[in-house]
């Protein structure tokens, strides 16, 4: 059956539903270059607005992980599993959770990316620590995941690559926020790294990509559909993103924080969402361990001392550590109401913690210090964030935007829920 592009996006932009050749011929039809950037990004603007079939969804993310390579971890010794978020601020759990769950027996392969806008990336935060390196080849991987079962890496050009010329397509057609084009982005990339099971942790509110349930709960509901039809064991667990996650946000600040939860201290909230992936993940590996007993018997932390070494980096080296600072203090007393999660995260952005564009440097040392919790009471006069920049510029630039990143009231405030929901 011979197809066109023009007939494919009237098809699409009319609401019918494109049968597997369609889907087929029109995304390799482009990985080919004879599709026009004009003509993907009209196909990928219906979809926007007509959606695609859990069928054509399945097709889609097939044809995507079909466009590169697909790495094979049948052969270690380990059970595998991974972890997805889709981005928050303070979002460090990686950092604890991928050496944790490896103490309990699994291989966690996470290829990660870089930060972008007001939400942090994994890979800038552990780059904070000296000599550590990102770039790894596939027997690298391999071989990491088998002799400490932890790594932490960027993602291969290799990995659905047509990816990332459909996201920058997204990107500048405004069209990120599609949920079906949001879906087969990050679980083409999943499925491509060869996982045996996955579990995401789907943001909710101010500070997430997505700020409202039901559409976050439709995102996961989607995401887990499509782990199953191809064969990765999926399960989200929804979390509530409306003040940051634990008190540091920002590179190096929270690879302190995360060695502090690793030590066994560290900020409740990130400890809870941390334990409550790692059962969810040690249960998809068939592991009958305690995730709880690995955290607080220091195995988790000998694992990410491995885990570092491995790629070059030196876990006792001191940090980086931003040469301006200046505290925010509280204009009145009273009861700390709510503290904006996008507020803190663009903030940090503007620190020099984040970037604008993808090529831009950051800054190891630059963030922000939560000095307070929502519910908390607090004096006049209490510091309530500490800033840390690289210089004062910087730190001008952010100081515009802090200041309306809390509010302080009368009522007594009792502390949000942290885990929201679960979908298998």
């Amino acid at each position: 059956m011979s197809y066109s592009a023009p007939e494919i996006i009237a098809a699409k932009r009319d609401g019918a539903v494109l049968d597997d050749g369609a889907i087929t011929w029109m995304l390799e039809a482009y990985s080919r270059r004879e599709v026009a950037e004009e003509q993907m990004s009209a196909l990928l603007m219906a979809i926007f607005f007509r959606g695609l079939s859990s069928g054509e969804l399945s097709t889609w993310t097939a044809r995507m992980i079909k466009s590169g390579e697909r790495l094979d971890l049948s052969g270690l010794s380990r059970p595998t599993v991974d972890k997805h978020s889709t981005g928050g601020v303070g979002d460090k759990i990686s950092l604890v959770l991928v050496p944790l769950v490896a103490a309990c027996g699994a291989a966690v392969p996470q290829l990660s990316g870089r930060g972008l806008g007001h939400t942090g990336g994994t890979l800038d935060k552990l780059e904070s620590i000296p000599g550590w390196r990102a770039n790894l080849t596939n027997d690298e991987i391999l071989d990491q995941l088998e002799s400490v079962g932890a790594v932490v890496c960027a993602a291969g050009a290799g990995l659905a690559p047509i990816d990332k010329r459909l996201y920058a397509l997204r990107d500048v057609t405004g069209t990120v926020e599609s949920i079906p084009l949001i879906s087969s982005s990050i679980m083409s990339k999943k499925i491509a790294e060869g996982t045996a099971s996955l579990v995401l942790d789907v943001k909710v509110g101010r500070g997430a990509f997505i700020k409202d349930f039901d559409r976050a709960h439709l995102l996961a509901e989607t995401m887990v559909a499509l782990g199953r039809d191809h064969g990765v064991a999926t399960v989200a667990q929804l979390s509530n993103m409306n003040a940051p996650l634990g008190r540091c946000v920002g590179n190096a600040l929270e690879v302190t924080e995360t060695l502090d939860v690793l030590r066994g201290g560290g900020p409740s909230d990130v400890r809870e969402l941390t334990l409550a992936l790692a059962r969810i993940m040690v249960d998809l590996a068939g592991l009958d361990v305690d995730p709880t007993t690995k955290l607080d018997d220091g195995s988790a932390l000998a694992t990410y001392h491995e885990m570092i070494r491995a790629q070059g980096g030196d876990p006792d080296a001191a940090l980086p550590v931003a040469i301006q600072h200046e505290s925010v203090l509280a204009s009145r007393g009273g009861v700390i109401q709510e503290i904006d999660a996008l507020a803190v995260g663009v903030t940090a952005w503007r620190l020099g913690a984040g970037r604008a564009r993808k090529e831009d440097p950051v800054s190891a040392g630059a963030g922000v210090e939560v000095l307070v919790r929502e519910g908390e009471r607090v004096e006049a006069g209490q510091p309530l964030f500490e800033l840390h920049a690289d210089d004062v510029d910087h730190l001008a630039s952010a100081r515009e935007v802090i200041e309306g990143a809390l509010r302080i009231g009368d009522d007594d405030v009792a502390p949000a829920p942290l885990l929201l929901a679960r979908v298998d």
